[in-house]
């Protein structure tokens, strides 16, 4: 890049608000995956990227794409909870109401979107049907979808379906059903309403229902909560597989974290999990993609508004020829203090680009520092806010689920040391913090279940070299209780006022 000082930021650390980092996911595998229409379950940690991928899909336009983005902040969920069907597992006991609202979200894009449609007899009869019971159930041919299961409303089951009315429980009318019954005969709706969507949609053209934000309110030990997400990833792959048998380009996405992913049981997810699911990661033996590429994408599109020059490397940005202590560089100087997330490492590239433009204006600058890229000064001057920064990611995260989580770092400050053993943690503990109600070794495992900590693994002969495992590297990996020695996360170092010992 000919002029760093040039450059105002890298942009956001928050897909929602920046055009910059969605840019930088097109060549992503998993967004691939989906415009490929190979697989549809998105998995990442929070701040891995799910979110720019979602926003991707659902703002492309294009004259044969289409799609609709479902984010549950507003989302009813007391009238979804309603819809639960009773008298069969958990695990199923949500699907049915998850195709409904697929199906009404995908007959929206049908009346009111796609312009190519009707596109022959066919599809122009389906459609007929389609919108006369859109239009019947919910006033409109383009519903608000928030009130696709209000309990106030009912639908008309007559003439737009053939069912067995007989299923109907006493008093309820063949022709209308309320809202509140409509489970007893959604799975026979959803049958009808699936031959008229897939025979409505033009086979040339693309279509997508994405859904994301499914961790607002997430409790693992809600089994409502975790039995609603089972239902959506069994819905999304059933219709998902009916579109590919009519022959059709419609997917069903889901955008996941990776931990609560890791909690759900039920049958057929290592089907899923093999064959439907793309892995967001980072710097991971499982996957080629690294922090450094995607800044570099990054960089290159910062550039494009100020130069000429599109294909910018980290070492153009960052002067990798001087090494930062303990031999490191600064790529992993850097890339140790995130979760190996891609906003961890734009929000710390941000704030070394902003002390290296204080130090060009300081006339005290030190000659050995380069004057055109980001050099160790700059990186050294940048990790106490950005320590700050990592310390408020984790509280937006943590605190929910782990109320007492400050006092615990209260006690990791009081050790003093990135590295400490159990038994200075057990001492420090018994004085700081003596009424927890947490033995010493339930703490620790609590603090390397967020990746506060990770513990100590030796290596041994076949086995690799001895090290520190960390939680957010790999969200699979058990805490060790037989562990002796711990080492705090490096982005904490700053904020926690530890010493590097």
């Amino acid at each position: 890049m000919r002029d760093l000082a040039l450059v105002d930021s890298f942009g956001g650390t928050d897909a929602d608000n920046d055009d910059i980092l969605l840019k930088a996911f097109e060549d992503h595998e998993a967004y691939q995956d989906i415009l490929k229409f190979k697989k549809f379950l998105v998995i990442g940690k929070k701040g891995s990227g799910k979110t720019a991928i979602f926003k991707k899909i659902i703002t492309t336009r294009a004259d044969d794409t289409f799609s609709y983005g479902h984010t549950f902040s507003d989302y009813p969920w007391h009238f979804h909870q309603q819809q639960a069907k009773a008298g069969i597992p958990n695990d199923e006991k949500f699907t049915h109401s998850w195709k409904y609202l697929i199906l009404i979200s995908l007959s929206k894009i049908i009346l009111n979107q796609d312009n190519s449609l009707p596109f022959n007899d066919e599809s122009r009869e389906a459609m007929s049907k389609l919108e006369a019971f859109i239009v019947d159930a919910y006033g409109s041919r383009d519903p608000d979808l928030t009130q696709v299961f209000n309990p106030q409303r009912e639908i008309r089951l007559k003439p737009h379906f053939e069912l067995n009315f007989k299923i109907l429980k006493a008093g309820a009318s063949a022709e209308s059903i309320s809202i509140a019954d409509l489970p007893t005969v959604i799975q026979e709706v959803n049958a009808q309403l699936m031959k008229l969507v897939l025979a409505s949609l033009n086979p040339e053209h693309k279509y997508f229902i994405a859904f994301d934000q499914l961790d607002l309110g997430f409790d693992n030990k809600a089994d409502d909560y975790i039995s609603r997400l089972i239902g959506l990833l069994l819905a999304g792959r059933d219709i998902n597989i009916a579109a590919k048998n009519a022959q059709v380009k419609f997917l069903v996405t889901v955008f996941l974290r990776d931990d609560i992913y890791n909690v759900l049981r039920f049958e057929d997810k290592n089907k899923i999990t093999e064959n439907f699911m793309s892995l967001i990661e980072w710097d991971t033996p499982r996957t080629t993609k690294t922090l450094k590429s995607l800044m570099e994408k990054i960089f290159s599109i910062v550039a494009s508004d100020i130069d000429i020059e599109q294909d910018v490397k980290w070492s153009d940005i960052f002067n990798e020829t001087r090494e930062m202590p303990g031999h490191q560089s600064k790529y992993d100087h850097i890339k140790d203090r995130t979760y190996l997330r891609p906003r961890d490492m734009i929000k710390f590239a941000n704030s070394a680009l902003a002390k290296f433009k204080e130090r060009l204006n300081s006339p005290a600058s030190n000659t050995q520092d380069d004057k055109r890229k980001i050099d160790n000064i700059d990186i050294h001057s940048a990790r106490h806010e950005y320590s700050e920064y990592f310390l408020r990611e984790i509280d937006d995260e943590v605190h929910k689920h782990f109320p007492e989580y400050e006092k615990f770092l209260d006690v990791l400050r009081a050790v003093g040391t990135w590295q400490f053993e159990k038994s200075t943690f057990e001492i420090v503990l018994s004085q700081i913090f003596s009424k927890s109600d947490k033995t010493s070794s339930e703490a620790l495992e609590e603090l390397y279940d967020y990746s506060f900590i990770g513990f100590y693994k030796a290596g041994g002969s076949g086995y690799g070299g001895s090290e520190y495992v960390f939680k957010y590297r790999d969200s699979r990996a058990s805490f060790s209780h037989a562990s002796t020695r711990f080492r705090i996360h490096p982005g904490l170092i700053e904020v926690l006022g530890l010493k590097k010992v």
